[in-house]
């Protein structure tokens, strides 16, 4: 028995432990609202960079094997849409999203009622697939950096899987113990990763300068294969889709656009100080990343033989590391992979901050999030358990993963450029329209040659689509007679009706406004007292609730007062009829301190049908529904609104 009892107690504890609030909506890097800490833009594009910049470790050996040769001009390509794509759509981003919205908000709107809503949770599903392939992908590459460091012992050599399970629950651990912003951290990785970067790719280019016939040696090979510079230039832009990692971090730099210091005169709803430092970020950002994607690509090819990008090489994965290794020795070498071994890990912390802020600015407000997610650590083992599984199914491959990295960032650009080109057709010149969209037409075949060529990239996709769409229809149906209302709100009119009220009992006729003319109330009413036996010196209101859009959950409930001849009338509109009388009834109650009665009619057809118009139209059998709502909003009976059904 007391076995029993302890057992109890530890789950208690457990449980409380989970689901208490703790101090990660305080110390996240994306805040959804107020940001207590901003930072130069500088420093914010650290933060970003830990994510953007650690895909040096592993973007050129990834180049090499899917170009071969050709990988220095297809990352050209690379860099050119980087720099007159990418940018551009991110920087208009920028500018129509300055509170860390992204390019979802943008498109949120676009498409009215249940289809926005579902658009939304497909483009989250892709962000699933980016984040977490990153949490998987940033730990697989410094599992590589690990166990080909040649000071590391042999018995770990072939334990890719477990290094990597290891990296990916250290980084679990530390947001369950609370995950605090750490931009000085984020600082000294960058510089440091960048700075060693920079030696390395420097030493490369001396060795190309004193060594020319390596750059010969990759002439004949690129002629080999490929006839004339045309063809090669033909060739570079089918393989270039492949080399999609080296574009990933501009959706990170917009999200982060609350710490962005801006100007004192910013003003909340346009604060065009922080929109033009985060420009400058992410113009920086790019540049930097530009100038290291395309002399990194060309120190590889050439001096990197080309059976060692292959899986198993020591290249694989890793090819500025077997540079600094082999130019600058094993110690500098060393150094350099803990510098990428820890900016790879800092890259999952930042996908993993970036998860966990996606749920609450979007899920809750739809319904479509249960109560725990609302709490940091039980998403952190989720999402740990979810890159356990992604690991283990790719086996810590580097290269394997790539496909599906690619294909969340790229669904995601172009979601972008799509948002921006939709924009700039209503608020921008002919010019820009048609230099958009061109990049839309550019980021569209890009995805679909990804999707095509690597098809387990939309498949994990497909997977966290589904799994998102199906729990937040869940969720919805389950949490669909709660209350709903996040405020009630009276004109002065409709305040007057219910003090005048005020004086005898409150009686509130459920009316469907249809001509809303004198006899419509007057035909309602005498129906209503006669099949409720209401006294005829009793006065009463009348509550029409009109649908706004169904498919939004809490929203504030705005009432208005209307006279059609002696009626009176307190009309709203809501996103659910039953919820939002459910929510007048109790604001009426609490505010003259009576027990309002709400009078409705029964009504006919199938419940089943009811039930669904109630939970996609927010309409159905209006009475019953009602009183379920209030039966889970007040537990005391004696102090809840009481419902009447006649006719």
């Amino acid at each position: 028995m007391a076995r029993a009892v302890n057992s109890s107690n530890y789950y208690h504890r457990l449980m409380h432990w989970l689901l208490e609030e703790d101090q990660q909506a305080r110390e996240a890097p994306y805040p959804k609202e107020q940001v207590p800490h901003q930072h130069a833009w500088w420093q914010v594009m650290c933060l970003t960079g830990v994510d953007y910049f650690s895909t040096l470790g592993y973007q050129p050996g990834i180049a090499a094997l899917a170009a071969g040769a050709l990988s220095p001009l297809a990352t050209l390509i690379l860099v050119l849409l980087t720099l007159f794509g990418a940018l551009p759509i991110y920087r208009r981003v920028a500018a129509k999203s300055p509170h860390g919205e992204g390019s979802i908000a943008m498109l949120e709107h676009l498409l009215p009622w249940w289809q926005g809503k579902f658009f939304v949770l497909c483009l989250l599903g892709f962000v699933a697939t980016d984040f977490i392939i990153t949490i998987t992908l940033s730990a697989a590459d410094a599992t590589a950096h690990i166990i080909e460091n040649p000071w590391i012992p042999d018995f770990l050599h072939d334990q890719a899987i477990a290094i990597t399970l290891v990296l990916i629950i250290v980084l679990g651990a530390v947001f369950l113990k609370g995950f605090q912003e750490a931009i000085g951290l984020a600082i000294f990785l960058v510089s440091t990763y960048l700075l060693l970067n920079l030696i390395t790719i420097g030493v490369g280019m001396f060795q190309v300068f004193q060594h020319p016939t390596v750059v010969m040696d990759w002439q004949q090979a690129l002629f080999a294969s490929h006839s004339n510079p045309l063809a090669m230039l033909g060739m570079a832009v089918l393989l270039f889709p492949k080399l999609a990692l080296g574009l990933s971090g501009f959706e990170t730099g917009v999200v982060v656009m609350p710490l962005v210091q801006g100007r004192d005169s910013d003003t909340e709803k346009y604060p065009t100080g922080r929109i033009r430092n985060t420009r400058k970020l992410l113009t920086t950002a790019a540049c930097i990343m530009s100038f290291f994607l395309l002399s990194s690509s060309v120190v590889t090819t050439l001096l990197i033989p080309a059976a060692e990008f292959k899986v198993g090489g020591e290249a694989s994965g890793r090819a500025l590391a077997y540079i600094a290794h082999h130019y600058l020795g094993n110690g500098f070498g060393t150094v350099y992979d803990l510098s990428t071994i820890a900016i790879l890990w800092f890259a999952g912390a930042s996908a993993m901050a970036g998860l966990l802020n996606i749920v609450p600015r979007y899920l809750p407000r739809y319904g479509m999030a249960p109560d725990w997610t609302r709490r940091t650590r039980p998403l952190v083992l989720v999402y740990t358990v979810i890159a356990f599984t992604v690991t283990i199914l790719f086996r810590a491959n580097v290269e394997a993963q790539g496909g599906a990295y690619a294909t969340g960032v790229l669904v995601l650009m172009t979601s972008a450029a799509v948002a921006v080109t939709l924009s700039s057709r209503r608020h921008g010149t002919k010019r820009a329209r048609t230099a958009f969209g061109a990049i839309t037409l550019v980021f569209v075949y890009t995805t679909i040659v990804n999707i095509i060529e690597r098809p387990e990239g939309i498949r994990i996709a497909g997977f966290f689509i589904a799994t998102i769409v199906i729990m937040s229809l869940v969720s919805r149906v389950w949490r669909s007679t709660e209350l709903r209302v996040e405020q009630v709100e009276l004109d002065e009119m409709a305040r007057q009706f219910v003090t005048a009220a005020n004086q005898t009992t409150i009686r509130l006729i459920a009316n469907r406004l249809n001509t809303g003319d004198i006899e419509e109330y007057y035909l309602k009413e005498r129906e209503v007292r006669e099949d409720n036996h209401i006294p005829a010196s009793d006065p009463v209101l009348f509550l029409e609730v009109q649908i706004s859009d169904a498919s939004e959950f809490a929203n504030t409930v705005r009432v208005k007062g209307v006279a059609v001849g002696a009626y009176r009338i307190l009309r709203a509109e809501s996103a659910a009829v039953p919820n939002a009388i459910a929510a007048i009834l109790l604001y009426t109650r609490d505010q003259t301190g009576q027990i309002p009665h709400a009078y409705f009619g029964w009504v006919e057809g199938n419940p089943i049908q009811y039930l669904l118009r109630f939970i996609l139209f927010g309409e159905g059998d209006i009475a019953v529904v009602t009183r379920e709502v209030l039966r889970k909003a007040e537990r005391n009976p004696e102090l809840r609104p009481a419902i009447h059904v006649g006719g």
